[in-house]
């Protein structure tokens, strides 16, 4: 019997998932811990290792075929003394386990009417994509099959109706190939300009309904040169959520000035004592372990708005704003005020430099209790981060500069650095906010405070 791989569930809300590369190849033979391929998810792109002795008889999903459902058959593996080559793809549906990952291009109430669909390999057709979208929705094609009708309702797929709309296309004249009839993704995607010629007439006698933001952009902008971009997982999931942070939380934002000559001078001073170590401490090191430990002073700020529960964190985890292409990332500084400096700079450049490789595995970037996320290199005086829920606060750091700053009731001029928090006021009230900001900025301009 063939061993059936599955589109593994990588993290926690991990639904779908984009076969970025394939590592092997039919008639490859695999151990134990060999890689297989690489996934990309929401957030990172991650290695698959293989758990069973085999050979490679089947790859089941092209290499970049996009919104793979968890659970979904990738790979077939022949066992020891099997004809790898006379392996069939149809071994997929009875040896693939079941899954209950939700599929994004089914409706609600299709979805609780239906039977789960099992994974199913493409089939052997020379329409690549349509045999991409029967297996990641689950749906063998049936050629000429009538698209059934509930009253005025055509059944279809959200997604496939999105696309029908913004072509034009009459959805009676197209046949759908899923499910009693279900037009889906890849109906829609190939049916021919002719078919909008009903929906354009009908057009001109009823009032168009409002075009999607992006047909709107690039009408009013049409003789303008540009290029449409796809979005990547990683952007999706971070529009998706702080939206929803900005729709939800009730942010409000504290902001204070922090004279940085004693944190510089300090950091000079342990940096070449860390030479030899080969370590060096960066600034961002520093106000890591100063919002930790202000946050151990302050714990009524360590914690998460949970409904009818208020979640309060006996240890602090920093999760840190992290840049990579295609959107950001927050790795996250476990127990951070607990650590050493010399710890929290050598873990957060290895985090960072694997954040941008995409090679971070979940429980590196899933949960902590606040977030820091510092635009001061890019010469950013001063601003206000979006909360990471559901996290309760950010710490938003600016760029240090010379300022005229008072200093021992005199002024002088000073590296000045200004930090803003954003709160959650459902769990924070402002003057615990504000007596966490007051925590960190004297740890910031007396950092010996945060080594006793």
């Amino acid at each position: 019997m063939p061993i059936t791989i599955t589109m593994p569930a990588l993290s926690p809300t991990m639904e779908h998932g984009t076969l970025a590369k394939w590592i092997v190849k039919p008639g490859d033979t695999v151990a134990p811990g060999d890689l297989l391929a690489e996934i990309e998810t929401d957030k990172a792109t991650m290695e698959v290792e293989a758990v069973d002795e085999g050979t490679v008889a089947q790859i089941l999903i092209d290499e970049g075929t996009e919104e793979v459902a968890v659970g979904t058959a990738i790979l077939l593996l022949a066992e020891e003394g099997e004809d790898a080559g006379a392996v069939s793809a149809d071994a997929a549906t009875s040896s693939a386990p079941k899954t209950d990952a939700r599929e994004e291009d089914k409706p609600a109430e299709a979805a609780a009417a239906e039977p789960e669909p099992k994974a199913v390999p493409a089939p052997k057709s020379a329409d690549k994509g349509h045999g991409r979208e029967a297996a990641l929705s689950g749906d063998l094609p049936r050629a000429g099959a009538a698209p059934k009708v509930d009253g005025d309702r055509v059944n279809i797929t959200p997604l496939a109706r999105r696309i029908a709309e913004a072509r034009g296309l009459d959805l009676s004249a197209i046949k759908g190939s899923g499910p009693k009839g279900r037009i889906v993704k890849a109906d829609v995607a190939d049916a021919n300009a002719g078919a909008s010629a009903p929906a354009a007439a009908a057009a001109k006698s009823q009032p168009s309904a409002a075009p999607a933001p992006a047909a709107v952009q690039t009408e009013a902008n049409a003789d303008a040169p540009h290029e449409i971009v796809k979005l990547s997982n990683v952007r999706k999931v971070t529009a998706r959520r702080l939206t929803e942070s900005k729709q939800t939380v009730p942010h409000f934002y504290l902001t204070l000035d922090c004279n940085l000559d004693k944190l510089l001078k300090l950091r000079g001073e342990l940096n070449a004592d860390l030479v030899e170590k080969g370590v060096k401490l960066s600034v961002n090191d520093l106000l890591i372990k100063a919002l930790a430990v202000a946050l151990t002073e302050v714990p009524e700020a360590n914690v998460q708005f949970a409904g009818d529960n208020l979640i309060k964190y006996d240890r602090v985890d920093v999760s840190m704003a992290v840049a990579i292409d295609g959107g950001l990332i927050t790795p996250i500084i476990r127990n951070a005020a607990e650590k050493r400096l010399s710890s929290i700079a050598t873990e957060s450049k290895d985090l960072a430099g694997r954040a941008r490789e995409g090679k971070l595995k979940p429980e590196e970037f899933m949960g902590g209790t606040c977030s820091i996320s510092n635009l001061g290199m890019y010469g950013i005086k001063e601003f206000g981060a979006v909360i990471n829920p559901p996290q309760g606060m950010i710490m938003a750091i600016g760029a240090g500069e010379k300022r005229p700053h008072v200093v021992d009731e005199a002024v002088s001029i000073a590296t000045v650095m200004s930090a803003t928090g954003s709160f959650d006021h459902r769990a924070i009230d402002g003057a615990t906010g504000a007596e966490l900001m007051a925590a960190f900025q004297r740890l910031v301009e007396s950092p010996m405070g945060m080594l006793a």
